[in-house]
């Protein structure tokens, strides 16, 4: 379907919907995206990202990723700065799997001595990192254990040995986000994640091997300088919060939806926009337990690299510091921060929602650490389990976007869509004839996942790189998957 006829074209990757395109628009919405990508975006996205153009407080405009797609509440790659004083926090701008996210690490092994062994390699990974729906992982914690990890996200778990210092450096947020709040967390959201620290989950979720291709390398002295070199393999992994982060959304929904009209006057005109004003009771409390899912989730990748440098160590008969099993980055693209952004020429505080974004502040940011603070923050955009995903760093042209960036390649098909299509025992033996060993929870749960259920990823990333908002570093090749 085309785009809606008042869409206008404000650059070749910047697409705008004034104000006049629906009532109750605060600031115009705006999609980066190409010609192309533009024409394949869904109805729901122009619809979804214009209602979050209504919302109270809003700044500059509601944006969208090239990676847009229908969503809860938000499309899926929406974009919104809400100012922290007269604006509102949203639900739905974050997502249910709140601090979903991904996580880049290098080794020293070749493609050539992995690639014999890898179908084993895949098989230990398979075991030692739990998948698919109300899996369980093998760190058992107590309540006032889990509390801390809530309050402190990966530094709990590098305390307790379950990492190195510097992975915290190469973590958003160094692994803990501040205004963390586990009394707003409710017993039911405790109970279903307690458990599932170090695993996977479903859906989307993958813990994949890759190859570092020469012809694959963009720009060969930002690879250098993140730790990559040809013929490499690599680990990357993409997960989040879980059952718990799951829940925190639904509970704050339910309460957002009672005290919005009644108590603050705030109409939304989609339900899965319910909102509170940030700085309401109801607000600071979601924010609290919100930020106890990022943190939940931080942790849950920090355990799971462990796990991974578990398997490799004992697989290699080498340590993890032997094999180079460095953390390159952790990126999370289901959030809501506190950010100070300068609008107007003004510098305000603002809570920044991305959802299905990845933050990508550049080169200078004294956000990131000095290591990484000449070349800018590095930004993970996975793609489908068939074609591979990216390395890139952060922009200054991601001003305009509140330093945000695509996250994914993005689905151009439901999941019932694509398992109606698609075939997962077939997927599973062409991709073993491509190279690619896949371990899969189920057959259905592989054909949602297919290469043709997504957008071009190159198509994507080359857009990002086109509007201003990151710099592609390498492309990542698929040669082992674990899929939840």
């Amino acid at each position: 379907m085309a785009p809606p006829e008042q869409i206008r074209r404000i650059s070749d990757t910047v697409w705008e919907l004034p104000t006049s395109y629906k009532a109750g628009m605060l600031v115009p919405a705006r999609i980066w995206a190409t010609e192309e990508l533009l024409a394949g975006m869904d109805p729901g996205v122009f619809d979804q990202v214009t209602n979050v153009a209504t919302l109270r407080g809003i700044v500059r405009y509601a944006c969208c990723m090239p990676d847009g797609h229908w969503g809860y509440g938000f499309p899926i790659g929406g974009v919104a700065a809400m100012d922290a004083e007269e604006g509102v926090i949203s639900p739905g701008g974050i997502g249910f799997d709140i601090n979903c996210g991904m996580r880049l690490v290098v080794t020293n092994l070749s493609f050539n001595e992995v690639q014999p062994q890898l179908e084993g390699l895949v098989n230990a990974l398979y075991k030692r990192v739990p998948a698919g729906v109300g899996s369980r992982g093998s760190l058992k914690l107590s309540r006032r254990e889990f509390r801390e990890v809530l309050l402190r996200g990966a530094q709990w778990c590098v305390e307790q040995g379950m990492g190195w210092d510097e992975d915290l450096e190469r973590t958003e947020n160094q692994g803990l986000a501040p205004g963390a709040n586990p009394d707003a967390v409710s017993q039911k959201a405790i109970d279903r994640g307690i458990d599932q620290i170090g695993t996977l989950g479903s859906g989307n979720h993958y813990l994949e091997i890759q190859v570092v291709r020469k012809e694959n390398i963009i720009d060969h002295d930002l690879a250098q300088r993140l730790g990559l070199f040809p013929d490499q393999v690599v680990v990357m992994f993409h997960c989040g919060s879980r059952g718990f982060g799951h829940q925190v959304a639904s509970d704050y929904l339910a309460s957002f939806l009672k005290v919005m009209e009644p108590k603050y006057g705030i109409r939304v005109l989609d339900r899965e926009l319910a909102s509170a004003p940030f700085r309401s009771p109801e607000g600071q409390a979601y924010f609290g337990a919100m930020t106890c899912a990022l943190n939940m989730s931080y942790a849950n990748r920090q355990v799971i690299l462990h796990r991974v440098r578990e398997v490799f160590s004992e697989f290699f008969s080498r340590s993890p510091e032997e094999l180079g099993m460095h953390q390159v980055y952790d990126v999370a693209h289901n959030t809501a921060k506190l950010e100070r952004h300068q609008i107007d020429g003004r510098w305000r505080q603002l809570v920044v929602h991305r959802k299905g974004a990845t933050r990508a502040f550049p080169p200078g940011s004294e956000a990131l650490p000095p290591s990484l603070r000449d070349i800018g923050q590095p930004v993970i955009i996975g793609g489908s389990m068939e074609t591979g995903s990216y390395l890139l760093v952060g922009a200054e042209g991601g001003e305009q976007t509140f330093y945000s960036t695509a996250h994914g390649s993005g689905r151009t098909m439901s999941r019932a869509a694509a398992k109606r299509q698609f075939r997962g025992k077939e997927l599973l033996e062409r991709m073993r004839q491509r190279g690619i060993y896949v371990r899969s929870v189920s057959f259905s749960g592989l054909a949602e996942e297919a290469g043709p259920a997504y957008k071009d990823i190159d198509a994507v990333v080359a857009a990002t790189e086109q509007a201003g908002l990151s710099r592609r570093v390498a492309k990542l090749i698929p040669i082992g998957n674990i899929k939840g």
